[in-house]
């Protein structure tokens, strides 16, 4: 049946899915702590960028239930993070060749 305007879908989300959400974001804080530990040189920006950006996308999907929603909002998401993301590689890479 399709939904009209203003009617609102529920997903009702399961206690255990909130529990792997959250030792997820728990190892990878960890993982970030660990590799903030080791010398990587430059690289070591962009490998706390790549484990923050798993960590954002993991809260976006879950908690703001980006999962659930259509299509074209999903793109335009996508949309909207890419941008951000060319501007901070484009500042991190005018850093890393000064």
């Amino acid at each position: 049946m399709a939904h009209g305007h203003g009617e609102t879908e529920y997903h009702i989300v399961g206690f255990g899915t909130y529990i792997f959400v959250w030792i997820t974001l728990l190892v990878m804080t960890v993982l970030t702590v660990a590799v903030a530990g080791l010398e990587l040189g430059k690289i070591s920006v962009l490998v706390a960028l790549a484990i923050a950006t798993f960590k954002s996308w993991v809260v976006a999907n879950h908690f703001m239930h980006l999962k659930h929603e259509n299509r074209t909002f999903k793109i335009m998401v996508l949309v909207a993070l890419s941008t951000l993301a060319l501007v901070i590689g484009l500042t991190y890479f005018d850093f890393l060749f000064r």
